[in-house]
């Protein structure tokens, strides 16, 4: 009726003078809902009073610029809301440290700033790239620049899937190698809890949250960074509720699909950002979710997109283009579990002494055949012990099989079309039985199918995202630029016979950056076949002879190369 209650003691009636003051009081009663003081803590949503936090100075910002009303007081928090709202395309830029090697691109550059721009506001905040155009280097970017400014007073916490540890490492040796990194994994980790205050980044997994949580619980950490944050999207779930008792000075998500399949998810993305900052899940639902998802809502969607653009960065490959090479290869290291890795060694060393054996008894001449059947094996057990026709191999799991479909999960969610190359017909047709189970759309190519045209066919019309092909099959002769994305889930001794594979969506016609991912695992011949392309190319280049059928000429310390631990 046009009064409005102001808390005084005793309470007074107001008539507001007008009606923008009316309007406004209606929008602060709006951006304070009881539910979102009562998520956040902040305030007793019984005492009548409004209160803000660092996350709404961008909602303040835009609410007194359309007020036309005179505002007093809360300098610093007005101040930080326009800096928020104006933020795109003004944030100054960071300069790396002397101890950062490599560059960044120029959309990752401002990435990094916009890191930096939200750790000096106090401040945490989603960077949500496509999958391939780096997260994990402008997080280490971010962090080597905490570190050089004397800031990284305690360690940084990376939280991720378990396939992911390997890759944390990898990369913060490549462009952070001074950073002094932690491995928090593996049956060995508690013998290194003590240390964890004395390392600068400290990789763990959300399995080990549960179980390490009063260790982890009672660090205080300068960082915690969740990577593939949407892992933790069940807000009820123990892991989520570890990670919102974990103590750091600033959050950051990092995932490339911050929305799959409900707003919900980002709900909970935020919640652990910053408790309270889309309200309770109850309010959010009445508020946002169901106006927007069943009724369409346009101007809850905008007002949404409002409240949380100031703290969610997310550039499509797309978006970049310009920036991007033509062809962008990435390779994604895959440690084994114990069971594997237990099958692994166990056939390292029966098929090293059978190589020894027959070099004793027949010449290293004349054990050609053994050694390349031993080292065929050893590749076999990397794809998957399932390959090799024993009752162990049967049980052991497969950590690359698992790493290639997280990476097709999360390429499907960006709509990518995928090229997956092997060299093994029998391992195409464990990743085709696991693709059914999932109701992913595929087709299959090897040198069994008798219309070759069918496939390519679908897969051109995009009827299917995901094309399995044999890498002796598909490797010549066919033109599938509709891909953006190749896969070779194992490496071979020649990388001209990978190339030629890849060459299949890079080629004249292609309108698209291409990515391609190898998978390699981790001490193994696989890593070992990677290190020797580049250094071994006489030894390469002998095995690859023998496989075509010419004498395998080798050196026995080249031998006990290729089946020595690593």
């Amino acid at each position: 009726n046009g009064w409005a209650l102001a808390c005084m003691a005793p309470p007074v009636g107001l008539r507001p003078p007008d009606g923008a003051m009316q309007a406004f009081l209606i929008q602060i009663a709006a951006r304070s809902h009881p539910d979102r003081r009562a998520a956040r803590g902040a305030l007793d949503p019984g005492a009548g009073s409004i209160g803000f936090t660092r996350m709404d100075a961008a909602d303040l910002a835009e609410l007194e610029q359309g007020s036309g009303l005179p505002w007093q007081g809360g300098d610093a928090l007005r101040a930080l809301g326009k800096q928020l709202r104006a933020a795109e395309g003004t944030i100054p830029p960071v300069v790396l440290p002397a101890d950062f090697v490599g560059s960044l691109r120029p959309y990752q550059a401002q990435g990094v700033a916009w890191l930096q721009f939200l750790r000096s506001a106090g401040l945490g905040g989603v960077l949500a790239d496509d999958m391939g155009l780096g997260k994990t280097v402008q997080t280490l970017a971010h962090v080597a620049i905490e570190r050089a400014a004397g800031r990284l007073d305690r360690p940084a916490l990376i939280v991720c899937p378990t396939s992911l540890v390997p890759n944390w490492v990898r990369e913060a040796a490549r462009f952070v190698p001074t950073l002094r990194l932690l491995s928090l994994h593996g049956p060995g980790r508690k013998s290194r809890f003590g240390d964890i205050a004395a390392h600068d980044l400290v990789p763990t997994t959300y399995p080990l949250l549960t179980r390490d949580h009063a260790v982890l619980t009672a660090q205080a950490w300068h960082l915690l960074v969740l990577d593939e944050a949407h892992t933790i999207k069940n807000p009820s779930a123990e892991t989520t509720q570890q990670v919102l008792r974990l103590q750091a000075q600033q959050r950051l998500c990092l995932t490339g699909t911050p929305l799959q399949n409900h707003l919900g998810e980002l709900w909970s993305l935020f919640d652990v950002l910053a408790p309270g900052f889309l309200g309770t899940a109850r309010s959010f639902r009445s508020r946002y979710r169901t106006p927007i998802e069943k009724h369409g809502d346009a101007e809850r969607q905008a007002a949404l997109h409002r409240r949380v653009r100031p703290f969610l960065l997310r550039r499509t490959k797309e978006d970049v283009l310009a920036e991007l090479p033509p062809k962008t290869e990435i390779t994604e290291p895959v440690e084994m579990q114990a069971s594997q890795r237990a099958v692994y060694e166990a056939i390292r060393l029966s098929m090293h002494a059978k190589v020894k054996q027959a070099i004793s008894e027949k010449g290293l001449a004349r054990s050609g055949i053994i050694i390349l059947d031993a080292l065929l094996k050893l590749r076999q057990t990397c794809c998957d012990p399932r390959l090799l026709p024993m009752a162990l191999a049967q049980k052991a799991g497969s950590a690359k099989l698992e790493r290639l479909l997280e990476l097709l999960g999360t390429l499907m969610d960006e709509g990518r079309r995928v090229l997956v190359f092997s060299q093994f017909t029998s391992m195409l047709a464990l990743i085709e039985a696991e693709l059914q189970r999932r109701s992913l759309a595929y087709v299959l190519l090897t040198g069994d199918t008798k219309d070759r045209a069918a496939p390519v066919r679908r897969f051109r019309s995009g009827e299917v995202p995901i094309f399995l092909i044999s890498l002796k099959a598909g490797g010549v002769g066919l033109n599938l630029t509709a891909a953006d994305t190749v896969v070779h889930y194992d490496p071979w001794w020649n990388p001209a016979v990978e190339d030629q594979a890849t060459d299949r969506a890079h080629r004249i016609g292609q309108d698209k950056r291409l990515f391609v991912h190898r998978l390699i695992t981790l001490q193994t011949i696989e890593e070992k076949m990677d290190i020797m392309k580049a250094h071994k190319r006489a030894l390469i280049a002998s095995i690859l002879e023998a496989e075509r059928g010419a004498a395998l000429r080798l050196t026995e310390a080249d031998v006990e190369e290729l089946f020595a631990a690593m």
